[in-house]
């Protein structure tokens, strides 16, 4: 077996996003560097010391790699393969395919066929990686900014909480000889789960969480305990004609029987009804409460045209594999979709939603406008649709009306109680764009309930990353340290841990120096890591120790200048400060010119914060007392105000102010008050 790479946080990332963008052909070298940031010439380097392969032999493995594992766990074609794992000819791709493991692609699913030496039993890194979580854990991390007195330890959440009526809807068998049958046999599988979501009476895993369970070969018990639930449903189906036959039957884990099941064969023009009819009979068996209201969702039809919903089903495939290619083929067959039938909303909210991911990551958006009209068609044909309320809340995200996408998601969550992705919306709403820690924590508690079971390990450091930052910006320092300590111990190379881990340990023990320490060894693994960079400058500053910050600010600015990167604009003072205590006015009045545009342009609840610095640092001691006072009305900031603002040398001046003792202590009072509010709210919520 071939050596494994080495120094794995970087191999681990560039992977993560290679798989991103894993059907994209044209997706190289150049493109890899620029999402992660660095020169090519830099990626090579630190490609070919980690790896031992060039750039673009690394590229090409992942993607072999990749390869190999859908031959092996799927019925694609070599040539479907080919494209899939963005090779542009099927030719070329079996060539590559050869000489990496010796034999070509077509020989895999043969009877007899085994693995070269050269592949690992286990999937890669990379293929297991969650990058969303990655990016969620990154934008959280980079909210740290202003930086939390440890509270008595509360009772901590737990993700194994059993719900007695907790069911996971197993992806369908497809019993048809034509494989082509696949996409609709898979419809049936999630109209069904669909329909069980909208029960509040009932734990619904999300889709993504149990397709890993596609080609699995373990057993129902252990299904359900990886799942922490008490029932699984299994399926299978086949279209033959104008017939559906479709196999269903219901499990209790606990003992490995069958508590309800039966074979159906329904025309196709009564699909609806078999689909309704599943759910009801399901949540019947396992004596689930359905109010009126849910049943008349579960009773809805998405369309009464047959064809459009054939459009529709054949848009899932690839509108689920998240890729540019993927949205790309799905949008025009949403569109012959709502072209056979133009009321149907769950098609158009699908096209607003595959819309606004097409413009995500770009500077000039394109789509807005048609964002905006699928989404409001969406809600015009069904509004109480959940697609359809999450279109319209992802159109305000998209021209940054943060606040108006929020009652689009809680009327997504009261129609659809099981939604784990609106929830998660939400959090991500709450820790970045309209931070309130309460909410966050609120959410991200709610969102381990739903999806942290089915994860693997990596997906579950991340999600505990995720959650012990929600916890510890609330004040719950002990709970925060768990699940800091869980998220290193399923994933030891998180990239992310052992950063936050150093900060929640200041937030018990107040002990910087140890801080400094541990934020400088993790500098010393990867030198690059601009986020580390300030950190370190930072603690320096706190400490008035303005040498040595100098350094690491000097390094961390040049840098954000010449990439052009927008970071990091709140810690423009504490970089000016150091910059005007050694004597480079110029460039600390740059900073300092900086950090006021930041302050004049921040609509968050911190904005009185930040303009009390600039204030205390111009010598306006009652301009900044005034703030200060504002801020004290605030609610659910984070913990790290209260652990670091009276460090800040730019906050000192205030301190011969008559008043400030006063308005700080109301700060510290505002936010525990809030701290036990909130612990309250989440025991009575049972999420605490």
């Amino acid at each position: 077996m071939s050596e494994q790479p080495k120094g794995l946080k970087f191999t681990d990332q560039a992977k993560a996003i290679l798989l991103e963008n894993l059907d994209n052909e044209h997706f190289g070298v150049s493109e890899l560097a620029a999402a992660m940031h660095m020169s090519r010439s830099n990626l090579l380097r630190k490609c070919k010391k980690q790896t031992q392969l060039s750039a673009s032999q690394f590229i090409r493995q992942i993607r072999l790699e990749e390869a190999m594992e859908l031959l092996k766990e799927t019925e694609l074609t070599v040539s479907e393969v080919s494209y899939r794992v963005g090779f542009g000819s099927t030719s070329y791709f079996i060539k590559c395919f050869r000489e990496h493991y010796g034999h070509p692609p077509g020989e895999v699913n043969k009877p007899g066929f085994e693995p070269s030496v050269q592949i690992a039993e286990n999937r890669t890194v990379g293929q297991r990686y969650k990058w969303s979580l990655v990016a969620a854990a990154i934008l959280v991390l980079l909210g740290l900014g202003y930086f939390l007195m440890p509270n008595s330890p509360s009772s901590i959440p737990s993700e194994k909480r059993m719900v007695e009526k907790s069911i996971a809807v197993l992806p369908f068998k497809n019993e048809s000889s034509d494989s082509t049958n696949l996409y609709f046999v898979n419809g049936l599988m999630e109209a069904s789960l669909g329909n069980l979501q909208k029960i509040e009476d009932l734990r619904v895993i999300s889709r993504t969480s149990v397709e890993k369970y596609r080609h699995s070969d373990k057993n129902i018990g252990e299904i359900a305990s990886e799942l922490n639930v008490n029932f699984i449903v299994e399926g299978s189906g086949q279209k033959i004609g104008d017939q559906v036959l479709l196999n269903i039957q219901l499990i209790d884990a606990a003992t490995d029987t069958r508590v309800w099941g039966e074979q159906y064969t329904y025309g196709l023009v009564d699909v609806f009804s078999l689909q309704n009819e599943v759910a009801k009979k399901i949540a019947d068996a396992i004596e689930a409460k359905i109010t009126p209201s849910e049943l008349e969702q579960i009773d809805k039809k998405p369309t009464d045209n047959l064809v459009a919903y054939d459009y529709f089903l054949q848009a899932q495939e690839p509108f689920n594999r998240q890729t540019i290619e993927g949205l790309l083929e799905a949008i025009p067959l949403f569109e012959k979709a709502v072209g056979e039938d133009p009321q149907f909303a769950l098609a158009y909210a699908d096209l607003a939603i595959a819309y606004y991911y097409l413009d995500l990551y770009k500077k000039e958006k394109q789509y807005t406008e048609t964002i905006n009209n699928y989404a409001d068609k969406a809600l015009l044909h069904d509004s109480k649709l959940t697609e359809s309320l999450i279109a319209k809340a992802l159109y305000y995200e998209h021209i940054g009306e943060y606040r108006l996408a929020v009652p689009h998601l809680e009327k997504a969550l009261e129609y659809n109680p099981n939604a784990s992705g609106v929830v998660n919306m939400l959090s991500s709403l709450y820790a970045n764009s309209l931070p309130d820690t309460g909410k966050y924590l609120e959410y991200a508690l709610k969102g381990i309930q739903l999806d942290i079971a089915s994860n693997d390990s990596i997906g579950k450091s991340y999600i505990y990353l995720h959650l012990s930052n929600a916890l510890i910006q609330s004040g719950f320092t002990e709970e925060a340290l768990t699940y800091i300590q869980k998220s290193s111990a399923y994933y030891p190379e998180n990239y992310y841990a052992p950063y936050l881990r150093a900060y929640i340990l200041y937030a018990r023990d107040k002990d910087i120096k140890q801080t400094l320490k541990l934020v400088k060894a993790e500098l010393q693994k990867d030198s690059t890591r601009l986020d580390i960079l300030q950190e370190v400058a930072k603690l320096h500053y706190f400490q008035k120790e303005f040498d040595s910050a100098y350094p690491y600010y000097r390094r961390f600015d040049s840098i954000r200048k010449v990439q052009g990167l927008y970071i990091y604009p709140q810690e423009d003072i504490k970089i000016g400060v150091t910059f005007e205590q050694l004597g480079f006015q110029e460039e600390a009045d740059r900073l300092f010119a900086s950090y006021t545009e930041y302050c004049e342009n921040d609509q968050s609840i911190y904005q009185p914060a930040s303009m009390a610095v600039k204030y205390a640092h111009e010598g306006k001691l009652d301009q900044a007392i005034a703030e200060l006072k504002k801020f004290s009305t605030k609610n659910h900031f984070q913990y790290w105000i209260i652990l670091f603002m009276k460090l800040d040398p730019a906050l000192q001046p205030l301190e011969v102010h008559p008043e400030y003792k006063t308005v700080m202590q109301k700060i510290e009072d505002r936010f525990w008050e809030n701290h036990d509010r909130l612990k309250k709210t989440l025991e009575e919520k049972g999420l605490l």
